[in-house]
């Protein structure tokens, strides 16, 4: 669930907007700033503790944040080298932060580069934090050592990926029988992605507000947009829709 005091857990003001001292600084030792991105705030407490014991591993944890907003705030003001990037977050998903981070990726002084670290093996949201400029993806399955290894090659511009997730990847973009990119499904946020879905394989709503942490009014808005951005009449034509993206 969404923890609107994350955004403060960073350094104070003043201390944010300070030049980053460069990386490996120690002798012969490695060192990465990293920001966590994520809903849950017990996972950062566990991903801090395992990654970031920072004399042990060389990852210092500079900022945490657990929506959208937040994660752009908290990214904005620390410039880490590297962001573990949840795929579901409220206010639009991974894919909306990698949008509004875009500058700060292309920075070619000081870029901010992402690794999507998700419960999610599904092939369309490895794709879309990939095309939304993510250097690689792994799933929460990864052993804290893996991890730390993965950050380190993010940070020098190397692509990570969950060995089952690569293939993901290789098909999208090797493909010459689909286009690179699906108009219709881009149409639509994380959020009402998430909700299609939910919707396709049979969830009720009140299921699906259960599940999203988001009120049946909420539902029934994402509902009506999915319909309306993808000119569909009803859930039966939705799940038709999903089932032959293969999304459900």
């Amino acid at each position: 669930m969404s923890d609107p005091t994350e955004a403060n857990r960073t350094a104070g003001a003043g201390e944010a907007a300070e030049p980053a001292p460069p990386a490996g600084g120690g002798a012969g030792e490695r060192r990465v700033r990293v920001v966590l991105v994520d809903d849950h705030r017990m996972f950062r407490t566990g991903v801090q503790a395992e990654i970031g014991q920072t004399a042990e591993t060389g990852v210092e944890v500079v900022g945490e944040a657990a929506d959208v907003d937040q994660a752009v705030t908290v990214i904005t003001a620390t410039r880490p080298e590297v962001v573990l990037l949840d795929v579901h977050l409220p206010g639009g998903g991974g894919v909306e932060v990698l949008r509004r981070c875009a500058p700060l990726m292309s920075d070619t002084e000081r870029p901010v580069r992402f690794l999507a670290l998700s419960v999610s093996d599904a092939a369309e949201d490895v794709i879309g934090v990939i095309r939304g400029g993510a250097r690689g993806y792994v799933t929460k399955t990864i052993t804290g050592t893996d991890l730390v290894d993965s950050v380190f090659r993010v940070q020098e511009g190397d692509a990570v990926f969950s060995p089952r997730l690569a293939g993901f990847v290789l098909d999208a973009f090797a493909s010459t029988d689909a286009p690179p990119v699906d108009e219709d499904l881009d149409r639509l946020t994380q959020r009402e992605r998430e909700v299609l879905r939910l919707i396709a394989r049979g969830y009720a709503y009140k299921e699906i507000a259960k599940q999203l942490y988001i009120s049946v009014k909420t539902v029934e808005s994402h509902v009506s947009a999915v319909l309306r951005k993808l000119q569909l009449s009803n859930r039966h034509e939705l799940t038709r829709w999903a089932t032959a993206r293969r999304l459900v």
